[in-house]
C-alpha cells in the first residue's frame, strides 16, 4: 500500500472509530494522518511479524489523545486485525481513547498526558548512544503541548548530548484544544526557539509525503532535529478543517455521511 493511500484509511478509520465509540479528537488525527502515513509507510524500520525486533525503531505519539490514528496505521501495517478498530473507546475493548501500550503490539509507550512524550524519546535515544544501538528515535507532537515545560528541559539534554538519532515532528496546526495556538500561548517564533537550543530545524508541508520522506529518512551528524510540518487541523475533510469544534465533536449522523462521503472520493 502507498503512503498516500494508507493516509486515507487512517483518516477514514479515525472517523468511524471516533463516532461508533462516542469519542473525540477527530480533527487532530485528520491533521496527522499524512505524517503517520509516511513514517509507517516508508520510514520506520518496524516489523508487524516481530513487533519487539531488537534494533526496531521506537515510534511515540506524545500527542496521545490522536491514538486513533495510531491504531489505524498499526492495524492496516498488520500489527493486529483491522476488525479489532471496530471496537475502539467501547467499554472491554483494548483500544483505549488515548493511545496505550497495554496488549497492543507496536506501540512502545502510552501517552495522554502531554509533555511526557519527548522526556520519554530523548531517554530512549540516549539509551541507544549508551548502548551502541543504531535505531532511531521518533517523537510526533502536537504545537499546543509545547506549553508544557518539560519539553523544553527534553529539548535541552537532547541537544546537549547531540542526540543525533532523535527526531521530533511538531504536528504544527495551529489549533489547540479551545482556541488557536496563538491566542492561548504564542510560540514564535518557534523555529528560531528550537534552532537557539541547538537543534537542526526543518519546515516542511505536513501534507507533501514527498518532502516528508526526504526529511524523516535522513538523520544530521551530532543534532536531533526538529520537523516543523506545517498541517490542517480536520484535513481531508473540508467542514471539519481549520475548526476548533472538531477538537472534541464527535461525527454523526449527515456530518458522519457527509465525512465519509469526501474522503472515500478520494480513492
Amino acid at each position: 500500500m502507498n503512503t498516500l493511500e494508507l493516509a486515507r484509511k487512517i483518516r477514514l478509520h479515525a472517523v468511524k472509530m471516533t463516532s461508533r465509540g462516542g469519542s473525540s479528537h477527530v480533527g487532530a488525527v485528520l491533521s496527522m494522518a499524512d505524517i503517520v502515513a509516511v513514517l509507517y509507510g516508508s520510514v520506520l524500520n518496524v516489523n508487524p511479524a516481530d513487533p519487539n525486533m531488537k534494533n526496531r525503531d521506537r515510534f511515540i505519539l506524545s500527542k496521545g489523545h490522536a491514538g486513533a490514528g495510531i491504531y489505524a496505521a498499526l492495524a492496516e501495517s498488520g500489527f493486529f486485525p483491522v476488525k479489532m478498530l471496530r471496537d475502539h473507546f467501547q467499554d472491554g475493548s483494548k483500544l483505549s481513547g488515548h493511545v496505550s501500550h497495554k496488549g497492543i503490539p507496536g506501540v512502545e509507550f502510552s501517552t495522554g498526558s502531554l509533555g511526557h512524550g519527548l522526556s520519554v524519546g530523548t531517554g530512549m535515544a540516549y539509551s541507544a548512544r549508551l548502548l551502541d544501538r543504531e535505531h532511531r528515535v521518533f517523537v510526533l507532537m502536537s504545537d499546543g503541548e509545547c506549553d508544557e515545560g518539560s519539553n523544553w528541559e527534553a529539548i535541552l539534554f537532547a541537544a546537549h548530548h547531540r542526540l543525533e538519532n532523535l527526531v521530533v515532528i511538531v504536528d504544527f496546526n495551529k489549533i489547540q484544544s479551545l482556541a488557536p495556538v496563538s491566542e492561548t500561548l504564542a510560540l514564535e517564533p518557534f523555529a528560531d526557539k528550537w534552532k537557539s537550543f541547538g537543534w537542526n530545524v526543518v519546515e516542511v508541508d505536513g501534507h507533501d509525503h514527498d518532502a516528508l520522506q526526504e526529511v524523516l529518512v535522513g538523520a544530521t551528524p551530532e543534532k536531533p532535529t526538529c520537523v516543523l510540518a506545517h498541517t490542517t487541523k480536520g484535513k481531508g475533510v473540508s467542514f471539519m478543517e481549520n475548526s476548533v469544534l472538531w477538537h472534541y465533536r464527535t461525527a454523526r449522523g449527515e456530518e458522519l455521511s457527509a465525512a465519509l462521503a469526501e474522503l472515500e472520493e478520494v480513492a
